[in-house]
Parts: structure tokens; C-alpha cells; sequence
């Protein structure tokens, strides 16, 4: 008599779901930590992009004034917002994955990354210099994490 059951032995499922737990436990951590350095680049490029505005828009003013300024709010010497972007936040603290907000009252950029993480970076227009015709101002160098609202 043969025997005509086909199938998988309960030590061999037992196995495979074995593997593959090994597999998600090395899987997850490596693509979360992926995902955070994605977000980290995001953020860079858009800081880069702001950098690279304010200068053009210091350049514009002084061909325009005679005098390099930059804007009270960042945002604006750019010619096309971040996504994301919700403008002027009275408590500064975006409320949404991705959101770009601006505080004019402490004068910092704020991004909340899809973990509710939320970074700073400080700006100011101020006149840091003592030249006659450049009247820009700072842009942290790296954000800041403030908070984490799980």
C-alpha cells in the first residue's frame, strides 16, 4: 500500500517558521534604521535648500537695496516650500509625520519625522556681522531633537 500524503511535517513547518523569525529579527531593525537615515538625508536637503535660498534671496537684495538681508521667516526665499511645509506655528510644535513648521516667536524650523521625533534648527535674519553691507543672519549648522511624542 502507498502512502499518498503529501505534505509538510509539522518539524519541517516548525523550521521554516523558525528561519523566519531569525530573518525578520535581522530584517527590521536594519530597514528602521534605513528609514531614519532616509529622513535624516530629507531634512538635510531641505536645510541645503534654505541655506541655498537665502542666499540667493542676501544676493537679490543686494543687487536691489545695496545691502545683503535675509527674511524673517526662512521659508520665504524659497521658491518652492518643503512638503509638508504649514507655515508660521504659534507653538512650534508640528503636529503631523513630515511637517515642516516655523516659529516666529523662538525663531527655530521645526520637522517632525515619521517616528514623532521633532527637530529644531535656530534661525535668525539678525545682523551677526560688522560689515557695512551684509546684514544676514544664522542657520543652526545640525538639528536638535526636542521632543518625543510617542
Amino acid at each position: 500500500m502507498k502512502n499518498t500524503n503529501k505534505g509538510f511535517t509539522l518539524i519541517e513547518l516548525i523550521m521554516v517558521t523558525i528561519i523566519l523569525g531569525i530573518l525578520a529579527a535581522v530584517a527590521i531593525p536594519r530597514y528602521m534604521s534605513t528609514v531614519q537615515a532616509a529622513e535624516e538625508a530629507a531634512e538635510d536637503a531641505v536645510i541645503s535648500s534654505i541655506r541655498a535660498g537665502l542666499e540667493s534671496y542676501a544676493t537679490q537684495e543686494m543687487m536691489s537695496d545695496g545691502r545683503r538681508t535675509w527674511p524673517p521667516n526662512p521659508f520665504t526665499a524659497l521658491a518652492t516650500a518643503p512638503a509638508g511645509y504649514t507655515g508660521d506655528d504659534a507653538d512650534g510644535d508640528p503636529d503631523t509625520d513630515g511637517e515642516w513648521t516655523w516659529n516666529s516667536d523662538d525663531g527655530k524650523i521645526y520637522h517632525q519625522r515619521n517616528d514623532n521625533s521633532v527637530w529644531e534648527w535656530a534661525y535668525s535674519s539678525a545682523n551677526v556681522g560688522s560689515g557695512v553691507g551684509d546684514d544676514t543672519g544664522t542657520l543652526a549648522n545640525d538639528g536638535t531633537e526636542t521632543s518625543n511624542a510617542d
